[in-house]
């Protein structure tokens, strides 16, 4: 035997006591551990418990797509790709040439509408008195016709007389003869007041209708509210209105993007130039698992992180609302599951949140950054 082993036997307490040195180690390591664990547990529960985590979110904006409403030749491009403006800037000046003719177009049409409304008006009083001359007329006429009716019963009356006496002989042939002659003339002269009588009539019922027509172009209606000037007002508002389309502004604050637009193209209404992003109403998509959305409600406070600016700096929100449907559902081309060989895939779902407006001041994002959101359930 070697003198260690030696010693080793002959010293057993020695080997005791090493033994309990290294159980108090491992005791005490054990507590250790423990302890640490009850604290990571105590800190888990109250901080991070309840919250769900996604590092699947983006920063989304309301963007406005700025479109010409009328098709024009570009004048004038007052702004460039990446720079701020604001709410009533002008953007784009187009040519406004044609415009301003279609405006002088206008103008004439409106003129010459409230000219024929005011000689309609004017017409009025003058088939009045049209119609006052024309019932003098017929007066006339009646009064020519009762005339013509009296000396046509006097040749008649004496003219029968004589055909009664010519055959006993006490008129003579010529006399009868000159009564027979009166009496036709007279006849003729009744049927010609007749006559006369009948125009006069019609001559009065068509300045009646004349009148009439006349007045119904005018009748409950102003010059400004007649048909044909109210449509040449419209047209001459619409013809404003294209004028001052020839300047294009900002609807809204942001910064412009994809500009596609040169000065001397002509564009056509409708066609997209360019977009404004307002970079002060910013929101964020973050796309959670289906599973980690049970306890999550509108309101709940978020903590947001981008690598745009490093973890150091926080963006603090509120849950908005849930959107009504996975991505998936809503694909150009959604996904068939009704197979044979299908495979269940965990859906996200995309959560609206509302950034503190005081926070994007401070550090302003843009549109499609990526963003590590956490929500705490708890509220």
């Amino acid at each position: 035997m070697t003198d260690s082993a030696i010693a080793s036997t002959d010293n057993p307490a020695q080997d005791g006591a090493a033994m309990d040195k290294r159980r108090k180690l491992l005791r005490i390591f054990a507590l250790v551990v423990l302890a640490v664990a009850v604290l990571w547990g105590i800190w888990y529960f109250l901080t991070q418990a309840g919250r769900v985590h996604t590092d699947n979110a983006y920063v989304g904006a309301d963007i406005a797509v700025i479109t010409p409403l009328i098709s024009a030749p570009v004048k004038e491009v007052r702004v460039g790709g990446t720079q701020q403006v604001n709410k009533g800037d002008v953007l784009v000046i187009l040519d406004d040439a044609d415009a301003r003719v279609d405006l002088a177009n206008a103008q004439a049409l409106l003129q010459q509408a409230q000219q024929r409304f005011r000689q309609t008006k004017a017409n009025s009083s003058s088939l009045s008195a049209r119609l006052s001359a024309r019932g003098s007329d017929t007066t006339q006429a009646r009064a020519r016709l009762a005339v013509a009716q009296a000396d046509f019963d006097k040749a008649r009356a004496a003219f029968a007389r004589r055909e009664a006496l010519a055959p006993s002989g006490a008129v003579s042939a010529e006399e009868l003869t000159t009564a027979r002659a009166a009496f036709q003339q007279a006849r003729a002269a009744l049927e010609q007041a007749q006559a006369g009588l009948t125009g006069a009539e019609a001559t009065r019922a068509s300045a009646v209708g004349d009148l009439a027509s006349n007045e119904a172009l005018t009748a409950g209606v102003t010059e400004n509210t007649a048909p044909d000037v109210a449509a040449a007002l419209a047209r001459l508002a619409q013809a404003k209105l294209n004028l001052e389309r020839t300047i294009i502004r900002a609807p809204i604050t942001g910064v412009v993007t994809n500009r596609q637009v040169q000065v001397g193209q002509r564009i056509q209404a409708g066609t997209p130039i360019m977009t404004l992003v307002p970079l002060d109403a910013v929101f964020v998509d973050a796309n959670f698992k289906e599973s980690q959305l049970k306890n999550v409600k509108p309101g709940q406070l978020v903590e947001l992180t981008s690598d745009f600016y490093g973890s150091g700096v926080v963006f603090h929100g509120k849950v908005k609302g849930l959107a009504g449907g996975t991505g998936a559902a809503f694909a150009l081309i959604p996904a068939q599951n009704a197979t044979g060989n299908w495979v269940k895939v965990v859906q996200r779902l995309p959560v609206r949140i509302r950034l503190d407006p005081a926070d994007v001041k401070a550090h302003p994002l843009r549109v499609g950054l990526t963003m590590d959101a956490v929500i705490d359930t708890r509220d």
